[in-house]
C-alpha cells in the first residue's frame, strides 16, 4: 500500500501529488473550460484516455474536494460530475499554462478552444 505521507511539504510538491500526472488538468479543463459533466463526455476527449484511468482520477479529485459527483438517474446509476470552487480557483493558473504553452512550446494551438483563452488584459 503507498504511503499516505508526502515526500514534503513543500507547496510546489504538494499541488504536483494532487495535479502531476498526464490526466488530472486535462480532465478539469474539459469540466471548466468546456462544460463537460458526463462521464461519456470526458471520455471522449481527444487525448484518448482510458476508462480506468478517467474512473480513477474522478474518484482522486472527489476525494479531494476538487469535484463532485451528483447523481442524476438512478435506474442504471449514472453520475454526473461539477467542479467545486476548490477547482475553479485553478482557473487562473491554467490560463497562465496556457499562455505559457503559446509562447514557449512550439506547435502549441494560439487560438485554444472556446472557454479556454485568457479574458483580455486589464490595464
Amino acid at each position: 500500500m503507498p504511503s499516505t505521507e508526502p515526500r514534503s511539504y513543500c507547496p510546489i510538491n504538494l499541488s504536483l501529488e494532487i495535479f502531476g500526472d498526464s490526466w488530472t488538468l486535462l480532465i478539469l479543463r474539459d469540466m471548466m473550460f468546456s462544460g463537460k459533466r458526463h462521464f461519456r463526455e470526458l471520455l471522449a476527449s481527444d487525448e484518448g484516455i482510458s476508462t480506468n484511468i478517467l474512473a480513477d482520477r474522478l474518484d482522486r479529485l472527489e476525494r479531494r474536494g476538487l469535484v463532485e459527483r451528483r447523481r442524476y438517474q438512478e435506474h442504471p446509476p449514472r453520475d454526473e460530475y461539477h467542479p467545486t470552487a476548490r477547482c475553479r480557483a485553478l482557473r487562473p493558473v491554467m490560463r497562465a499554462l496556457i499562455r505559457w504553452g503559446q509562447r514557449h512550446v512550439p506547435g502549441t494551438a494560439q487560438h485554444p478552444p472556446r472557454g479556454l483563452a485568457a479574458p483580455p488584459r486589464r490595464g
